[in-house]
Parts: C-alpha cells; structure tokens; sequence
C-alpha cells in the first residue's frame, strides 16, 4: 500500500506461497486496490489490529490489480476482501470494510 504503516507487510504474487501459505501462525490478508475508498479507510484499521495483535496474528496486503494470479486463486472478486489463512489454508473471510469494533470482534473468534 502506497504509505502503509510498516506493520502490514505487502506480499505479491511471488511471495504469498512463502509468506503466507507457508507461515507458522494465522495470516490476514487484505486484498485491496489504491483506487479503492473503502480499502484506504480500512488500511489504519488493519495497521492497529496488526499491532494489537502483534505475534498472534500476522496482518498482510496484496494489490488485487498488480496480483491477478493470487486474487483470481482465492475467488476475490470484491474489495476490500480478507481473508484469514491458518497453515497454508483459508480458514474465515470477510468481505467489505468494517469499523474497528466489529473486525476485532470477529477476529477475536478467530484468533485467541
């Protein structure tokens, strides 16, 4: 993301097998676009989620236009899409923008 806070990491099309398909613990990937309002509004959101939950839960953002391969693999056809991953597998998603409230509460199922 064009000046993302550092605690969401960018992944792409060649990295989302290692970073995320073959990390240790849960991954929440956001498949966004820049010229996306609700992506841009989620963005800080995902940042302060991310370092909340810091080691339990890995927060990632993948740019659907320059990664068509990865978001046509997971079926994202609307954004912001994310998707929570647990040992290579997608395990939750959630499609839309939330406010901070609701997504950590439904993270919180997801993620103890």
């Amino acid at each position: 993301m064009t000046g993302s806070p550092s605690s969401v990491a960018q992944v792409t099309d060649d990295t989302f097998a290692t970073e995320v398909l073959g990390a240790s613990g849960p991954v929440l990937v956001d498949f966004w676009a820049p010229w996306c309002q609700p992506c841009l509004k989620l963005a800080p959101v995902l940042s302060e989620l991310a370092v909340e939950y810091g080691d339990r839960l890995r927060v990632v953002a993948l740019d659907v236009d320059e990664n068509p391969d990865t978001t046509q693999a997971y079926g994202v056809v609307s954004i912001p899409t994310l998707l929570l991953f647990r040992d290579g597998e997608p395990v939750a998603s959630i499609v839309g923008a939330r406010p901070k409230p609701a997504l950590a509460a439904q993270l919180a199922t997801l993620v103890p």
